[in-house]
């Protein structure tokens, strides 16, 4: 029996509408195994963002085919499409996006909210996945009580919850100093290896693609190397 890619773009373009009109991607094709740790690399505007959001479900391409865990995310009604991205797509961002009022185990529930988990469950899932990340001992922590690698691996607990086919990470060291992004690459290749974590990784850093299985490059809206 053939594996099903937990992400596959096939054709892919994405143009802006303007005065000129802006490509940023053109004709992208890809596959992301499950078990795989992917970098995603190139220069600014080289459309890494654009891939990521359209990877995510939180854009649509303007032609070309987006599927996620064998499911084809631009047939999809927005409300479909928002179901099996809160199912099966964990996303982390630079900026965490952490709510400063709520406490880490707070938002690591919050993830599981649109899925219909109780609110006991909700709970206990994210005690457990924060105490496998090392972080058992800052539950009760609000963001602005945790440094910015504790606040990193709060939005990776908040990812990983669900259980997702896929992860993606848009540039996750970005806000961090060295020894925070060491100690995220670390545990990036962790997850990977030791939990079967599929993940993606938007990245500038050179460290963090150096530890990616593989690597994407983007230029110019396309793929030149992977």
């Amino acid at each position: 029996m053939t594996e099903i890619p937990a992400l596959s773009l096939d054709d892919v373009r994405k143009v802006y509408p303007g005065q000129p009109p802006v490509e940023s991607l053109r004709g992208v094709s890809l596959r992301v195994m499950p078990g795989e740790l992917v970098g995603i690399v190139g220069p600014s505007g080289s459309g890494k963002s654009t891939l990521l959001h359209l990877a995510a479900g939180l854009d649509r391409p303007t032609s070309g085919t987006v599927r996620i865990d064998g499911q084809d995310v631009t047939a999809m009604s927005d409300r479909d499409a928002s179901g099996l991205r809160s199912h099966r797509v964990g996303v982390v961002f630079q900026q965490f996006f952490l709510l400063p009022d709520q406490t880490a185990v707070d938002n690591v529930a919050a993830g599981l909210l649109y899925r219909g988990v109780p609110a006991q469950a909700r709970r206990h899932a994210a005690v457990d996945i924060l105490t496998r990340l090392g972080l058992g001992h800052r539950l009760g922590h609000k963001p602005r009580q945790l440094s910015g690698g504790e606040q990193q691996r709060v939005a990776i607990a908040r990812a990983l919850a669900g259980d997702p086919a896929i992860i993606l990470a848009d540039e996750p060291t970005g806000n961090l100093d060295q020894a925070s992004g060491r100690e995220l690459i670390g545990l990036l290749r962790y997850l990977n290896e030791t939990e079967s974590a599929t993940l993606v990784v938007i990245t500038h850093d050179a460290h963090v693609a150096a530890a990616a299985r593989r690597r994407i490059e983007l230029r110019d809206g396309r793929v030149v190397s992977q």
